[in-house]
């Protein structure tokens, strides 16, 4: 008799503690942090992960802010500048870098370009649509490179770099900007010149209401009336 009333009330503490959890709003164990800020570039598992602890540990229940594309973008333009860095012969750190260390970077980043640049002695050079394929090689688009080396150029100065050192806003990196924007509007017959947009006429202040219409001219001298 003693164990079946042991029993029971072991039962009836079982179930009485499932209630209490079926009514707690907070019963599941938030998922375990990690420690540091994240290197990575915010994408897949670890940026749900970082987003998860960020909502459970303020407790609010809000919506996470998860960060816009271009922000992810630079974070991910950034990574691998970094890598480059780390890989060159020698390596170089950050407060080494020079507008010149940019062009090397850029023009390491042609190999990977998907954009048919013509040479001179191609029959196609100038040739927005070309007919048939031809041997010329694949470059970074004009346009790519002007927005990453924007991107950089924000990233270096969130980093803790200093504007007036900035290799990427240095003058050799523009003038190499320039020179493949021109090079390749040439060579594949494209304009890169921004369209003006058409002034707004201005609006006519004088009042909604027409003009009332003006009154006949008098009638001259000695007509009957």
């Amino acid at each position: 008799m003693r164990g079946e009333a042991t029993a029971a009330a072991a039962t009836t503490a079982s179930k009485a503690g499932d209630r209490l959890m079926e009514l707690s709003p907070n019963h599941e164990s938030s998922p375990p942090t990690t420690g540091g800020g994240g290197g990575g570039d915010g994408a897949g598992g670890s940026s749900s992960a970082g987003a998860s602890s960020s909502a459970g540990g303020s407790g609010g229940g809000g919506t996470p802010q998860t960060p816009s594309r271009y922000e992810a973008q630079k974070r991910r333009d950034w990574n691998t500048f970094g890598q480059y860095l780390r890989n060159h012969r020698p390596p170089l750190s950050l407060p080494q870098c020079s507008g010149a260390h940019v062009l090397e970077f850029l023009r390491y980043l042609d190999q990977f370009g998907k954009t048919k640049v013509h040479t001179a002695a191609c029959p196609f050079f100038g040739h927005p649509n070309p007919p048939a394929p031809c041997p010329c090689p694949l470059r970074q688009a004009w346009g790519s490179l002007d927005a990453l080396v924007g991107r950089l150029r924000a990233a270096f100065e969130e980093n803790g770099g200093r504007p007036e050192s900035n290799p990427f806003a240095a003058r050799p990196v523009r003038l190499y900007l320039r020179e493949v924007r021109e090079h390749q509007a040439r060579a594949r017959g494209v304009s890169y010149e921004k369209k003006k947009r058409k002034k707004p006429q201005p609006a006519d202040t004088s009042g909604s209401h027409p003009h009332p219409p003006q009154p006949p001219p008098p009638p001259p001298a000695g007509a009957a009336c």
